[in-house]
C-alpha cells in the first residue's frame, strides 16, 4: 500500500510542482473531493525527509469533512480548515478510493 500517494508526491517533484517543500497541486478525486497531501522534512510525515517513500503524510484542507481523516484532525471543529498530521498512506488511499479514485491524468 501507499503506492498511489508516493507516486503522486514523486510525480509532483519531478514535474517541478513543488515550491520549496510544498506540493502545489491538490489531490483531486473523480467526485470532486480535493485535499492537500504533503511530505517533506517540514511536514507531519514519516519518514520526515524529502525522499520517502512515506508511510504517513500530512493532509490538509479537504474540500469536505471526511470521516476517515477525522482521527488525525488538528482542529476537528473545522474539518475543512485544518491539518491532519501523520495520516497513514493507507488511509489516504482509502479516501481516494471512496471518492472514485484520482482524476485521469494525475498519475
Amino acid at each position: 500500500m501507499g503506492d498511489v500517494v508516493n507516486k503522486f508526491l514523486r510525480k509532483m517533484r519531478e514535474e517541478g510542482k513543488v515550491d520549496g517543500h510544498v506540493v502545489m497541486e491538490l489531490v483531486r478525486c473523480k467526485d470532486g473531493f480535493t485535499m492537500s497531501v504533503q511530505a517533506s522534512e517540514y511536514h507531519y510525515c514519516i519518514p520526515r525527509n524529502n525522499d520517502g517513500p512515506w508511510t504517513h503524510v500530512e493532509v490538509g484542507f479537504p474540500s469536505d469533512r471526511e470521516e476517515l481523516l477525522m482521527l488525525y484532525a488538528e482542529d476537528p471543529e473545522h474539518p475543512t480548515e485544518t491539518v491532519y498530521a501523520y495520516v497513514p498512506v493507507e488511509v489516504v488511499e482509502k479516501v481516494i478510493e471512496k471518492h472514485g479514485g484520482l482524476v485521469e491524468g494525475v498519475l
